[in-house]
């Protein structure tokens, strides 16, 4: 009995309810005629014309290829080296400054001891006239003068197997190694090298 009562007290309430919204909706009808909306203020806009630069267009400098070098490159010929030519001739073994007083030059066979022979000038002047070359380095000390000192070394033969080949260190007063370097000279040709004291 009490769901009954509960089911048809909320229909009548939720009747109650839609009848209320609806003539609730009707209620504002009579302002429908009365009402006008407020015109909005009007202002005059001012505006300025705006003027685009348009920019110049770009310079256009020609093209203007450089003038070609003329290819003066020479294609090296296959010559035919021969060995026995390349030390047939003086070697030098370059020019070296140094403020020494005096100078220690030594010298060795360079490949294997073979019997290679030289002769030695300082200045053009002989300082041993037959040196035979050995594994230990031989040489001798000299007193410099100003300017240039020249020293040779003349190849007396090729030993066993040629050419004559020595490696020379060339040494200031105080010990420091001014030069290094060896030749290779076939028999009556010489290696020099030139000290010069500032």
């Amino acid at each position: 009995m009490t769901n009954k009562f509960t089911s048809s007290r909320n229909r009548i309430f939720f009747s109650l309810l839609v009848f209320g919204i609806i003539s609730n909706g009707y209620s504002q009808e009579e302002f429908k005629d009365k009402f006008k909306a407020v015109p909005p203020k009007q202002k005059e806009l001012k505006s300025k014309a705006v003027v685009s630069k348009i920019p110049d267009p770009p310079k256009v400098i020609p093209y203007v290829a450089a003038v070609i070098p003329e290819n003066t490159f020479v294609v090296p010929k296959n010559d035919v080296i021969v060995a026995s030519d390349v030390y047939h001739r003086n070697q030098d073994l370059g020019t070296f400054k140094t403020t020494s007083k005096t100078t220690k030059v030594r010298y060795r066979d360079a490949a294997y001891v073979d019997g290679d022979r030289i002769r030695t000038y300082i200045n053009y002047k002989v300082v041993d006239y037959e040196v035979l070359l050995e594994g230990d380095f031989k040489g001798f000390e000299i007193t410099l003068e100003k300017g240039i000192n020249r020293i040779d070394f003349e190849a007396l033969n090729e030993g066993f197997a040629a050419p004559n080949t020595a490696e020379f260190q060339v040494y200031d007063d105080k010990g420091k190694l001014i030069s290094a370097s060896q030749w290779n000279i076939g028999t009556g040709y010489k290696a020099t090298i030139m000290v010069e004291k500032e």
